[in-house]
C-alpha cells in the first residue's frame, strides 16, 4: 500500500503535506509542537488531523509489514501466482489480506488436513469435477485403507467432504460474499441467559435489530450483558439465501457428485464460515462502537478539561457526608493547603451550630472567598446548611457545586498518598474539590481520564486504545492552554509536549532546589533536558512576572520576529499592555508584514494573537446552576416539575443532567429539541446549564426521565 497516496486520499491533504508530516514525526517532533509551531511546513494542519494522520500511518505501516510477511510465506511455499500477487496488491484492509492468505496459512490439524494425510484429496477433486459418469460411492471404494483408518466408503466420502468444506471456507470470494450478506441483511439477536436482578438489560431479554443499523451504544450494552452472563447473543441471517449463490456457482449440473458438494458447502458454512464470520463481524461492530464512543468521550473530556479556572481565590473544599462528617480543606490561591477540619452538620449528628462556628473561624482566619461543594452524597443537605451559614456572614463568600467524579479515585491513588501522606482519603477529596474549582485542568490530569465520569461503557472497551485516545485529548488541552512552569505539578508537566514523566520530576526537583525559573532558557539547566526537549516544550510553558514573551505561546525560536514586529510598530515587549499597541495589532496586515519580516504568515498571525492578549487563558467561563431548595431527593420529584440542572455526561442516546437529587436524570435524544438532533453533542455541552421538565420518576430503580424540549 502506497503510504503517501493512501494518507493523502483518506485525509484529503496533499502528498506534499503527507511527506512533510512524516518527516517531522521521524525527527521526533510531537503532535502539539507540529500543530502549533510548524504550520508553514504542514500547511496549517491542526491537532485533530495530525492525530488521525498518526493513527492511520501506524495502520498502513502495519498493513505493509503484514503484506510483506504474507508474500514471503506464499512464495516460499511455492504457491505464488500473478493472480494472487495482484489480489494482495489490490487489498485495502488487513481483513482482505487475511482472507487471501487463509488458504496458504499454516494450520493446526484440521479435519481436512487429516483427510489429506489419509490420501483422500484426489477423491475430493473427483467429486468437485461433477462428472456425470462417476458414482461417488463406487469411486470411494478405491480409497479404503485399513492402515490409514479409512475403513468404509462412508469414511472416504466424509473425509473428501471435509476437504471440500475447507476449500469453500478458505475461498476469499465466498467469505466476502457471505460477510457482505450478513452485514446487509443479518440481525443481532439477544435472549436472557440468567435473571438480571436490577433489570439492567430488561430491553434485551428478547430483542433483535439489523446489524447495519444497530447504534454503537446498544452494541456496547449487549456486550456488557453477555460478559455478565445475563444475555446470549447471536447473529441471525437467512442461511438458504446466503448459500444459494455459492451453491449455484459450485454445483452447475445435477449428478451423483452434486449432493456431496452441496452437503460439504452446508458443513463449511455451519462449522467453519459462519462461526468465524460471526466472531469477525461482532469484533468489527465492537470496534466501530468503541471508536464512536471514544469520540463522544473525547469531546466530553475536552469540554470538562477546558472549564475556566477560578483564579485569585482562597477556596474552602467541602466534601459532604452524613455519618462520617463533612471534610474541609482550605487552599490558597496557588493550591497550597492551609488548614483542614471535619464538621457534622448533617444527619445523624446535626451539630449545626458547632459546624457554623468552625467554618466561620476558617473564613475569618484565611480570608476565604469561595467554597467548593462536592455534588455527591449529602450535597443538597450540605448546601442548605451552607446557605444558612453564608447568610449570617458580614463578608461575601460564594459557593459553587463541583462535580466530584473521580475525586475518590485520586484520593486513594499512589499520587494522592504521595501528595498528602498524613491525610485520610476524604480529606484528600476535599483538597481535590477546592483545587478542581481553582484550576480544573491542573487537578483533573491527576486522575485516570476513564474515571472522570464523562464516557459511556468506558470500562468495557480496549483499555490500551482508550488510554491512548484520552491521553491525546489531555495532551492537546494542556498544550493549548499552556502550563505555569513555576507552579505546575509533575502530573501536569508530563502532558506538556516533549516532557516525559522523568523530565517532569526533574523540573520540579530543579525548582525546589533552585527556586522559581526566571526565564525559559533556565530549562536547559534541568538534568537530562536537552535542546530537542527544550524545542518541543518551551513554547507551551509560561513564566509569569518575568520576560513578557515568556508568558505567551510565542516560541523562543520566534522571539526575534515578535521583537522585530514591535520595533516596526515603534514599540517594545515592555509595551504589551499598551492599548494603542493592541489596536495597531488588531488592524495589522499580517500578509504584508510577514513578507517584510521574512516570516510565514501563519506564524506571524499566531504571534500577533499572543501579543494582543499576552498571558491569556483560552478557557471559557461556565455558568453555575441555581438549584431549587425544595427538591433535594428523588422522592421530592413530581412529573411536570421544571428545574434547572447541569449537564454532567453526554452519550449517543442522550444526556445525563444533575438536578441535585443524588441521581442524574436522563434526557433522551428524542427529548433534547423539537428539531432533529443527529447527536446530543450538536446541541449541548458538558457543564451547560439547562432547563428540564420531569417526565418520569422511578424511585425504586432510581431512574429519572427529563425533557429539555418540553421545558422550553
Amino acid at each position: 500500500m502506497d503510504i503517501i497516496k493512501t494518507l493523502s486520499e483518506e485525509l484529503d491533504i496533499s502528498e506534499k503535506q503527507v511527506n512533510a508530516v512524516i518527516g517531522l514525526l521521524d525527527e521526533g517532533n510531537t503532535i502539539p509542537f507540529i500543530a502549533r509551531y510548524r504550520k508553514e511546513v504542514t500547511g496549517s494542519l491542526d491537532d485533530e488531523i495530525l492525530r488521525k494522520f498518526y493513527t492511520r500511518l501506524e495502520y498502513v505501516k502495519s498493513f505493509n509489514e503484514r503484506l510483506e510477511t504474507i508474500i514471503k510465506s506464499i512464495t516460499e511455499q511455492g504457491f505464488m501466482t500473478d493472480e494472487i500477487m495482484a489480489s494482495l496488491e489490490n487489498a485495502k484492509t488487513l481483513t482482505e489480506l487475511e482472507d487471501i492468505y487463509r488458504p496458504f496459512k499454516p494450520k493446526k490439524k484440521t479435519r481436512a488436513s487429516i483427510a489429506k494425510e489419509k490420501g483422500l484429496e484426489p477423491l475430493a477433486k473427483t467429486i468437485l469435477e461433477l462428472n456425470k459418469d462417476i458414482i461417488v460411492f463406487e469411486e470411494a471404494k478405491k480409497y479404503i485403507n485399513e492402515e490409514k483408518k479409512v475403513l468404509t466408503e462412508e469414511d472416504a466420502i466424509n473425509g473428501a467432504k471435509d476437504i471440500i468444506a475447507e476449500l469453500v471456507s478458505d475461498d476469499p470470494k465466498y467469505r466476502k460474499q457471505i460477510r457482505d450478506f450478513m452485514y446487509k441483511t443479518g440481525k443481532v439477536k439477544t435472549i436472557e441467559d440468567k435473571p438480571d436482578e436490577k433489570n439492567t438489560f430488561e430491553m434485551y431479554k428478547d430483542y433483535e435489530e439489523a446489524i447495519n443499523r444497530i447504534p454503537p451504544h446498544r452494541i456496547l450494552a449487549i456486550n456488557r450483558g453477555e460478559n455478565m452472563k445475563c444475555l446470549k447473543v447471536t447473529l441471525v441471517i437467512d442461511e438458504v439465501e446466503a448459500l444459494s449463490r455459492i451453491k449455484s456457482k459450485m454445483v452447475t449440473r445435477d449428478c451423483d457428485s452434486s449432493k456431496y458438494v452441496l452437503e460439504a458447502i452446508d458443513d463449511a458454512y455451519k462449522r467453519l464460515i459462519f462461526p468465524s464470520l460471526e466472531n469477525e463481524l461482532r469484533n468489527e461492530l465492537t470496534e466501530k462502537a468503541e471508536e464512536t464512543s471514544m469520540g463522544v468521550f473525547k469531546e466530553n473530556l475536552k469540554q470538562l478539561l477546558l472549564v475556566a479556572p477560578v483564579e485569585h481565590k482562597i477556596v474552602l473544599g467541602f466534601d459532604p457526608a452524613f455519618r462520617t462528617g463533612c471534610k474541609l480543606a482550605v487552599v490558597d490561591e496557588r493550591g497550597k493547603v492551609l488548614a483542614t477540619s471535619v464538621v457534622y452538620p448533617t444527619e445523624p449528628h446535626n451539630r449545626i451550630e458547632e459546624a457554623k462556628k468552625t467554618i466561620k473561624l476558617l473564613i475569618s482566619k484565611y480570608n476565604i472567598n469561595m467554597i467548593a461543594l462536592g455534588n455527591g452524597t449529602a450535597s443538597r443537605e450540605s448546601e442548605a446548611f451552607l446557605r444558612g451559614l453564608l447568610s449570617e456572614l458580614d463578608t461575601k463568600v460564594d459557593y459553587v457545586i463541583v462535580n466530584e467524579a473521580g475525586a475518590s479515585v485520586y484520593s486513594a491513588s499512589p499520587l494522592g498518598t504521595k501528595e498528602f501522606p498524613t491525610f485520610d482519603v476524604a480529606l484528600r477529596s476535599a483538597v481535590s474539590l477546592a483545587r478542581r474549582l481553582q484550576d480544573p485542568l491542573a487537578e483533573l490530569v491527576k486522575i485516570d481520564p476513564k474515571a472522570i465520569g464523562v464516557g459511556q461503557y468506558q470500562h468495557d472497551m480496549n483499555q490500551k486504545k482508550l488510554g491512548e485516545v484520552l491521553g491525546g485529548v489531555v495532551e492537546t488541552c494542556v498544550n493549548n492552554v499552556g502550563v505555569d512552569l513555576n507552579t505546575a505539578s509533575p502530573s501536569l508537566l508530563e502532558y506538556v509536549s516533549g516532557i516525559s514523566s522523568t523530565l517532569a520530576q526533574s523540573i520540579v526537583k530543579y525548582r525546589e532546589e533552585n527556586g522559581p525559573f526566571k526565564n525559559r532558557e533556565d530549562l536547559l539547566k534541568v538534568n537530562k533536558l536537552g535542546p530537542k526537549a527544550y524545542e518541543q516544550c518551551a513554547g507551551f510553558l509560561r513564566i509569569r512576572n518575568g520576560y513578557p514573551l515568556d508568558n505567551t505561546a510565542v516560541h523562543p525560536e520566534s522571539y526575534h520576529f515578535a521583537i522585530a514586529l514591535l520595533k516596526e510598530l515603534k514599540h517594545s515587549v515592555e509595551d504589551l499592555n499598551d492599548e494603542s499597541l493592541k489596536e495597531m495589532l488588531k488592524d495589522l496586515n499580517v500578509e504584508e508584514y510577514a513578507k517584510r519580516l521574512n516570516v510565514g504568515a501563519p506564524t506571524l498571525s499566531d504571534i500577533v494573537e499572543e501579543l494582543i492578549k499576552p498571558g491569556r487563558d483560552p478557557r471559557l467561563d461556565v455558568e453555575v446552576a441555581e438549584l431549587r431548595h425544595d427538591v433535594i431527593d428523588i422522592k421530592d420529584l413530581q412529573v411536570g416539575m421544571v428545574l434547572k440542572g447541569t449537564v454532567r455526561n453526554i452519550m449517543d442516546f442522550g444526556v445525563f443532567v444533575d438536578i441535585g437529587v443524588h441521581q442524574d436524570g436522563l434526557v433522551h435524544i428524542s427529548e433534547l429539541s423539537n428539531k432533529f438532533v443527529k447527536h446530543p453533542l450538536d446541541v449541548v455541552n458538558i457543564n451547560q446549564i439547562v432547563n428540564v421538565k420531569v417526565i418520569s420518576v422511578d424511585v425504586a430503580k432510581k431512574r429519572i426521565g427529563l425533557s429539555i424540549k418540553q421545558a422550553e
